[in-house]
């Protein structure tokens, strides 16, 4: 079950776009996926839900943030009881396999979500104030105890998906590290421009501290080694292109090349930019993958997002 954090410390960068959609073709491919949204924007959870839908069900007690306050109430509460399956998606998977039953037989995947709360950002900030200690050895137990709290509490879920990916906010705050430490592989969405890029490098070099931190206190602790963790960079994907051609244009190129230059992977497939297709797709609850592309353009966008996730898959595979 791998888990795949999707990160850039850039916002709009498509970050949720590439979450909603990879999880929505994964399912379709006949993959179980969970969605985690941990971004206080909430946008992966309202590509999927509307807000008055939120509100009424899952606003007090069914989010992520809802999960993380349970430990500091000392009556933890399991994650997969606030897991629910977003009922348009989920009608949609089903309409396109009635619709394609005839030809090659799609899997019977599904996918679930996590939902997001807009306070979560205080949640942040109970968490740093449990990092303390009396000693250096019981400081370095809290911040073991702390950042693996998302990882323990998806133990119990390791055989129910087949992958499980976390739509992380653009900050490197504990609730973002809590994913990097519960992450086998990570996902930069990137715009080339010099906003986006100018903090990748940056990004590997806070990563690394991270891993780095982990371990060191995980070899002093009763645990040692089977605690460590060591994620790696599954790769930079760009979003947003621009095309002249066919390729893209000469603006955007210098930056994509940039980012080949720090050793750092970078996909094959990128998604152009469509602003208009993108944006309405959360409205209907269903990402633009799983619709029906109404031009020539929409389906070339639909098609760079297939291929995305073929390749995707061929590095979890």
């Amino acid at each position: 079950m791998p888990v795949v954090s999707v990160i850039n410390y850039k916002g709009g960068v498509g970050k949720t776009t590439i979450t909603a959609n990879l999880g929505a073709e994964l399912a379709w491919r006949g993959r179980n996926v969970l969605l985690l949204d941990l971004d206080a924007q909430a946008s992966l959870t309202f590509s999927f839900i509307q807000p008055e839908q939120w509100k009424q069900k899952f606003e007090q007690s069914g989010t992520i943030k809802s999960w993380f306050e349970s430990f500091q109430d000392g009556s933890p509460i399991p994650l997969d009881s606030l897991i629910f399956q977003p009922e348009e998606v989920a009608g949609r998977l089903r309409y396109l396999r009635v619709i394609y039953s005839n030809s090659k037989p799609p899997g019977t995947g599904e996918l679930h979500l996590l939902a997001s709360h807009l306070g979560l950002i205080n949640v942040d900030l109970e968490l740093a104030t449990s990092l303390g200690g009396a000693s250096l050895s019981q400081a370095k137990a809290n911040f073991l105890k702390v950042h693996s709290r998302l990882r323990d509490g998806l133990v119990p879920l390791a055989n129910k998906y087949d992958v499980i990916l976390i739509d992380c906010p653009p900050n490197f705050n504990i609730v973002t590290k809590n994913a990097i430490v519960a992450s086998e592989l990570i996902l930069v969405p990137a715009k080339p421009d010099y906003l986006s890029t100018m903090g990748i490098d940056y990004l590997m070099r806070q990563l690394r501290q991270l891993v780095d931190d982990y371990n060191e206190y995980a070899r002093s602790d009763s645990r040692d080694e089977a605690h460590s963790i060591d994620p790696k960079i599954m790769g930079v994907v760009f979003t947003m292109i621009q095309l002249y051609g066919g390729s893209p244009i000469s603006a955007q190129r210098p930056y994509i090349d940039q980012i080949r230059r720090l050793d750092v992977p970078v996909f094959d497939s990128y998604i152009r930019e469509n602003k208009t297709f993108f944006a309405d797709a959360p409205e209907y609850g269903i990402p633009v993958v799983l619709q029906r592309a109404g031009n020539m353009t929409q389906s070339n966008v639909i098609g760079e997002v297939e291929s995305l996730v073929s390749e995707f898959e061929g590095k979890i595979t």
